[in-house]
């Protein structure tokens, strides 16, 4: 007890004797901002994590959020292209689930971040052009953020400056703003960055003055669409009596202008252009297009913004590789081949010798390409030399995004194959199966074990069940290295054709600007992809080219949504598959013929309307309104 009085009476005196230093201590568990951004290096970290925050929606987004890298980043393998007709998942369905998609603890919390950004800038004792280029950048990420909040939820609070806690918990609660004055800001902030950034030479990884203006021509576009088609899926409730939810079409115009201008700004500037502009052949198109993406630094003037995964692992790295792999290059991982692409995906890339029309992969003589009811002795199937030459024509970016039947893939041909028809005509189909014929053993999946083909048989899940496999993004050189985060290709967020294509759409949408130069935008694309005859600006024309050539880049989701298509898109809704079978009949030739089906074990879709907007969370305590039917 003795000691404890004199151990007291020792803090006391230091106490008393040090109340002043005390005070004036500054906290040392806190960087404060003037150090932190006085540094150029604390600057480049405190960037380096609001960047990392930003929602961008590349290789390590799927349905249940952002940068799912990290931790265990097991997510079966699933991707936001298998909720839309792109893909589908190559051992399970599912589909939009309320709980999907969502984005809005951490959106705000990235508001947050950067807000204390915002607030500081006028305090850092850096140069005005420093000072600038923070407060642009700063703009950027805040309309980046505000843009994934708006086209989830409608309008929502707007926190334009950091709040201070002061004890009361309700002054810190701020009311949902109207979609319109939603979207207004995120055009407010695109307006800020772009004018107080520099143009850069777009191979920067961190916002430039047009990476701020391809931002607004995507997020104008969205806003201009839920004005236009907002009454092809209307909601009711407090939410739109309130217009927390919804526009109008009157509010289209302006948006529509919006996505004209910035897109004119990067497109007048002349520091963009379409790699491979000018192909010598369709088989260089696909090589082309199939490089972008391969290595995006190489990408010469098309990539606006690039976001690196410079590292293997956590966190930094991303498992394109692992998972969509064809089963043959596997390399040891258990569970590829996840992405399929859908026969409804294929159909709609364009032959050469039909231009500005879809071409169904026709597979009979009498034609028809809807029939999915399996294989009919009654029918003329056409033959075919290999089981590619079917898509002998057709556009070469087909080529450069999809691993078709029997084409090479890191120097082996993948064999993709359904079943054969034996020589009395009887088909035998998906299931594993051999017949020998003049002294040759045939296999129903083209080869005689799960390590030599990569089609149909629904072995670990791990086979097309479309009959396609996934090849843009690849890594075509290194092998597969079998673990979590090895891959490291870098994803493009912003590249010049989808400016292009936005700038199409606002000027056919709204009959509104230089239709002449929006056509010639369009051809400029499908030039790039081959086509030699230019077609009109229509709707029809470029949604077809947004689809072909933005194909799983993650824009197909919130194309069908801000248009207001997917209900009526998906309304019990199946997708289609390619069986390629051997027909045996033909012996001693080799000969192979075509099936369209029902992907194999797919469940029909249905979207519900109320999937426009996601859930507001947490509405008991932030008493927001709720958006409609949840």
């Amino acid at each position: 007890m003795q000691n404890y009085r004199k151990l007291l009476t020792c803090l006391l005196a230091v106490t008393l004797f040090s109340c002043k230093s005390v005070l004036d201590l500054e906290p040392t568990d806190k960087i404060l901002a003037k150090d932190l951004f006085g540094d150029p290096e604390g600057v480049k970290l405190y960037m380096a994590n609001l960047y990392y925050q930003l929602p961008i929606e590349d290789f390590a987004f799927f349905r249940g959020g952002f940068n799912q890298n990290g931790g265990d980043p097991n997510n079966g393998g699933f991707a936001p292209a298998m909720v839309t007709d792109e893909a589908v998942h190559s051992e399970f369905g599912d589909f939009v689930g309320d709980g999907d998609f969502q984005w809005w603890d951490q959106g705000y919390k990235l508001i947050r971040d950067v807000n204390l950004l915002a607030d500081a800038i006028p305090t850092l004792d850096v140069i005005e052009a420093d000072k600038k280029k923070l407060i642009g950048e700063s703009a950027f990420i805040k309309a980046y953020a505000y843009f994934a909040l708006a086209k989830r939820y409608g309008g929502v609070p707007l926190i334009k400056q950091t709040q201070q806690y002061t004890g009361d918990v309700e002054s810190l609660k701020v009311p949902r703003s109207t979609e319109k004055a939603t979207w207004d800001y995120v055009m407010e902030l695109c307006d800020q960055a772009i004018a107080n950034l520099e143009p850069g030479d777009g191979k920067s990884r961190r916002a430039t003055k047009y990476t701020a203006a391809a931002l607004k021509s995507r997020a104008a576009l969205h806003a201009a669409s839920v004005a236009k088609f907002w009454g092809r899926a209307p909601m009711s409730g407090a939410a739109v009596t309130d217009k927390l939810v919804g526009m109008t079409a009157g509010d289209a115009a302006a948006y529509y202008t919006a996505c004209i201008q910035a897109s004119e700004l990067i497109i007048q500037s002349g520091q963009f252009a379409l790699y491979g502009a000018n192909p010598a052949s369709p088989e260089e198109a696909a090589e082309n297009y199939r490089m972008l993406f391969a290595n995006p630094n190489g990408g010469d003037k098309e990539t606006i913004l690039i976001k690196g995964f410079t590292l293997p692992g956590q966190f930094t790295g991303h498992n394109y590789d692992i998972w969509y792999q064809p089963a043959q290059s596997a390399n040891g991982w258990p569970h590829p081949g996840r992405m399929n692409p859908t026969l409804d995906l294929i159909d709609l890339y364009e032959r050469y010798d039909r231009p500005g029309q879809s071409s169904p992969v026709v597979t009979t003589t009498e034609g028809d390409v809807t029939d999915y009811g399996g294989f009919n002795a009654g029918l003329h199937y056409l033959q075919f030399d290999s089981p590619n030459d079917i898509f002998k024509g057709k556009d070469a970016r087909l080529w450069g995004t999809a691993i078709l039947p029997g084409t090479a893939w890191k120097g082996t041909p993948i064999v993709i194959q359904a079943g054969y028809v034996q020589p009395n005509g009887q088909a035998v189909i998906r299931t594993k199966a051999e017949i020998t014929v003049n002294g040759h053993t045939y296999y129903t999946y083209g080869a005689a074990n799960t390590s030599q083909y990569s089609g149909f048989d629904s072995y670990g899940g791990n086979n097309t069940r479309t009959g396609f496999s996934f090849k843009k993004f690849m890594n075509h050189t290194a092998p597969v290295v079998a673990g979590w985060n090895q891959s490291t290709s870098d994803f493009i967020e912003f590249r010049y054709a989808e400016v292009l294509l936005n700038y199409a759409e606002a000027v056919v949408e709204s009959g509104t600007g230089n239709a002449a130069e929006a056509a010639k935008a369009l051809n400029d694309i499908r030039r790039r992809a081959g086509h030699t005859t230019a077609i009109a600006l229509t709707s029809a024309n470029v949604q077809r080219e947004r689809r072909v050539e933005l194909a799983f880049e993650n824009k197909r989701f919130w194309d069908l949504i801000r248009r207001r298509e997917y209900h009526t898109e998906f309304n019990n809704r199946v997708v289609h598959s390619l069986l390629p079978l051997q027909d045996l009949r033909a012996l001693p030739a080799t000969k192979y013929i075509f099936v369209r089906v029902v992907v194999p074990n797919y469940t029909p879709k249905t979207f519900s309307e109320r999937s426009y907007y996601r859930s507001i969370p947490g509405i008991a305590s932030n008493g927001l309104v709720q958006n409609p039917q949840y």
